[in-house]
């Protein structure tokens, strides 16, 4: 019977997540890339209203005005202000948090693998993230598709030129629950014809990258203009066995966008109903000193590590999920 104070994974799932935990670290001391560390307690909660942070109070020495701290999301905001600081190329390895998040491949609490890469465009990181994933699963074909041709491809209609009504007709022929959506936005009806419809065809037997997302999905990324007038943003998502591993940006570097973007998106949390984020003043101020123009990737290695082992829930590659910490 198993007893609630047993870690869910093995020990010989430990043993295999503690390899390649090692081999991470050698692949980045082999090209040179500084290990570093920042604070997982952080003075401003996520600005993405798709995420919802955890926080707690706290008024000791040194505390911000809002008398609360926040456990990261993830260390893209820190991470820059090195890189504005001088540090060229970086990588952490780090718990990250998210409140509500529970299932098969989720925990509240996981690892991350995040780097940036000073010089390099997001092209040239997809190369490099393709080749960690190899450390774990060995090397496959490597496969690149656009937004547009994911859709295209398996739901059958095209994400930049179909209207509400259309997204909604979409998600009725491929048989998926409707949720109660509302409004004339369009990203929900993209986000669950991409989850239910387009990621679970994406990485079979290959490494699939999927790029230039919708501007308006653009988070931290820079946008470029297509030839057909379309903005498109320079990001992309590594998809193993129809599963999402990682999410990378060339990185937007321009202080007024990002502040706009934050605007933008603490408007939309409050038009949902959820908490106001906070502006990090802070990452603001190391754009405007002027970050070096790189690209950057966050990974998710409790879900490489299930690949790597074959397990089909998170619990089976850690050792304490949320319902035995």
């Amino acid at each position: 019977m198993d007893a609630p104070w047993r870690p869910t994974a093995s020990l010989e799932n430990l043993r295999r997540r503690a390899a390649l935990l090692s081999a991470v670290r050698r692949f980045f001391a082999e090209r040179q890339v500084l290990e570093v560390e920042t604070p997982v307690l952080i003075g401003a909660s996520a600005s993405d209203p798709n995420l919802e942070s955890l926080s707690l109070p706290y008024a000791g020495p040194g505390a911000p005005p809002t008398g609360r701290l926040w456990l990261q999301t993830s260390p893209e905001f820190a991470m820059k202000r090195l890189l504005a600081a001088g540090s060229s190329c970086i990588y952490q390895i780090c718990r990250a948090f998210r409140a509500d998040e529970r299932g098969r491949r989720h925990n509240p609490e996981f690892t991350l693998i995040e780097w940036y890469r000073v010089g390099f465009d997001h092209w040239q990181l997809m190369e490099e993230t393709a080749a960690l994933a190899a450390l774990a699963l060995g090397p496959r074909p490597v496969e690149t598709l656009t937004y547009r041709e994911a859709f295209l491809r398996f739901a059958g209609i095209d994400p930049f030129r179909a209207s509400v009504a259309e997204l909604i007709a979409c998600a009725r022929g491929h048989d998926i629950p409707l949720p109660p959506l509302s409004g004339d936005a369009r990203d929900p009806w993209l986000d669950l014809l991409l989850s239910e419809v387009v990621t679970p065809m994406l990485g079979r037997g290959v490494f699939t990258f999927l790029c230039d997302f919708p501007a308006s999905q653009a988070a931290l990324a820079r946008l470029r203009r297509e030839a057909d007038g379309i903005e498109v943003a320079e990001r992309f998502e590594l998809f193993i066995d129809g599963m999402e591993i990682a999410n990378g940006y060339h990185e937007l570097t321009d202080p007024a966008e990002q502040r706009q973007r934050f605007e933008r998106e603490r408007a939309r949390r409050l038009a949902n109903g959820e908490p106001p984020s906070s502006v990090d003043d802070r990452l603001l101020a190391a754009l405007a000193a002027g970050m070096p123009d790189c690209a950057g990737v966050a990974l998710g290695f409790d879900r490489l590590v299930m690949l790597a082992v074959g397990a089909e829930r998170i619990d089976e590659v850690m050792a304490f999920p949320i319902e035995r910490c």
